[in-house]
């Protein structure tokens, strides 16, 4: 985010982040949190939690560290009944935990059926679960964003348990914007390219270079190239979109 004062579009509305103790979900919590917004950092890691709170509330973000698994329904559905504590409903939920580092290398054949199940238990019950449980404490007219990845328009090889599973979310995101529209709660996914964060710090340097030429802008993706995409999402800015997928990689994918 620029150093620009941007108007508090979420004073006063609290956000749920899963995964938000680095990467990506931090840079959300951190953008939705100079926003206004009053934030949950839904982490599993309790250091890497713990830390992300001390910061932003060393920015006078009003943040609170809760720690979850979104693997299990008993942690996911303690983490709701804190995210509700202290206001009236939860206005947003961004849906960004997942397992995506260290998890390719292996053909089809070669992935092994636990293994499979891990990713599908995390990226895609996971999510299932938050959403199942958040949604029932959300504000009517709230937003929700799910977080997809640009491999699923491009199916890069030895990824085929963590594409699959980013896919699902993309059906997952049509059928939860026609339920929850009832309530007229948005629900959107976004889908991000290969970003320069602390998951993707071991990827060799061949691979960056490939795929920045790839893109359309020649550089790599910075986690502040993907804060403002959830902040409009949940915004009233976007008020009529549900139901959509928005890639923000470059223009290494074009859909």
């Amino acid at each position: 985010m620029s150093d620009a004062v941007i108007a508090k579009r979420f004073a006063g509305k609290r956000i749920v982040i899963t995964g938000a103790g680095r990467g990506l979900g931090f840079a959300f919590a951190q953008r939705l949190g100079r926003e206004g917004a009053s934030v949950v950092i839904a982490e599993i890691d309790a250091t890497l939690g713990a830390d992300a709170e001390m910061k932003l509330k060393a920015e006078g973000i009003d943040a609170r560290f809760v720690q979850t698994d979104i693997a299990s329904e008993a942690s996911v559905a303690a983490m709701a009944k804190e995210a509700a504590k202290g206001c009236d409903g939860v206005f947003g939920l961004v849906a960004n935990a997942g397992w995506a580092n260290n998890v390719g290398g292996k053909a089809y054949d070669e992935i092994t059926p636990d293994v499979w199940d891990r990713m599908m238990a995390i990226n895609v019950r996971g999510t299932w679960l938050t959403v199942r449980a958040i949604g029932p404490l959300m504000r009517d007219g709230g937003a929700i964003v799910t977080v997809s990845s640009d491999a699923i328009y491009w199916g890069p090889p030895k990824l085929l348990h963590y594409v699959t599973s980013k896919s699902a979310l993309v059906g997952m995101t049509r059928s939860l914007a026609r339920e929850l529209g009832e309530r007229m709660i948005r629900v959107n996914c976004l889908l991000p390219g290969l970003t320069a964060v602390e998951a993707t710090k071991d990827i060799p340097q061949t691979r960056w270079d490939d795929y920045a030429a790839r893109t359309i802008l020649k550089r790599t993706q910075q986690a502040d190239d993907l804060d403002g995409a959830v902040a409009f999402l949940l915004s009233d800015d976007a008020k009529f979109i549900t139901g959509q997928t928005l890639a923000v990689d470059g223009g290494f994918s074009l859909h």
